[in-house]
């Protein structure tokens, strides 16, 4: 069976419910579909996702973090762990997908979905609104620990994704630098982040972080 779109996602704003003084869009609902487009550089820029809200402008938003995608076999593992419900949507994720295993996809893997092209661009840092949302005692540290944190993606082709579409991975990368090991530099492996950095597959900003990490 081909990996799918499960679910399309729109954020329901809210009060940031980590405690800040600004909305915030980790409530996101299912809806039909979605529609992706450009959009500028930096985090200010706002969300890949038309009509998504990106209430923490400093870190979330930009070309880079255009599109959030989460594995709903995540979610599904999330249950498990914690004994409780989570429906699509729940991370915080525009796009909750099946049969495809995000933290083993390569870092810049295209990706054909619904009419749009989008590359698997950064990992997901979790932070104080994720954990406020999903109030867990120490919850950043165990989703970190757990380390599938999902992908960012920037749009290469604009279009829309609707539940149900196909996920078609086009081309293969020139390195062997996955999500999973991305996440793992970006949390402070040394090991990995050479690997990274030596890869020279993250954008800017991000390959110096690591420069700076194993320096």
């Amino acid at each position: 069976m081909s990996p799918v779109v499960l679910s399309t996602n729109v954020a329901a704003a809210q009060p940031d419910p980590g405690g800040a003084d600004r909305v915030s869009g980790i409530d996101k609902r299912p809806q039909p579909f979605l529609d992706v487009e450009f959009i500028g550089p930096s985090y200010g820029d706002g969300s890949g996702v038309v009509g998504d809200t990106v209430g923490d402008s400093k870190h979330h938003g930009g070309a880079q973090k255009a599109v959030y995608a989460f594995a709903r076999e995540e979610l599904d593992f999330w249950e498990k762990e914690l004994g409780r419900s989570f429906a699509n949507g729940s991370f915080g994720e525009n796009l909750t997908t099946s049969g495809i295993d995000l933290a083993r996809t390569l870092i810049n893997q295209q990706v054909n979905v619904g009419s749009a092209v989008l590359e698997i661009s950064i990992v997901r840092q979790p932070c104080r609104t994720f954990a406020g949302w999903i109030e867990e005692p120490g919850w950043v540290k165990t989703f970190s620990r757990h380390g599938r944190c999902g992908a960012y993606l920037r749009v290469v082709e604009p279009g829309r994704i609707s539940a149900g579409d196909e996920i078609e991975l086009v081309g293969t990368p020139d390195h062997d630098i996955d999500v999973l090991t991305a996440f793992r530099a970006a949390q402070g492996d040394k090991d990995a982040a050479r690997r990274v950095v030596a890869a020279a597959c993250l954008p800017p900003m991000y390959h110096d972080r690591m420069v700076r990490l194993i320096s």
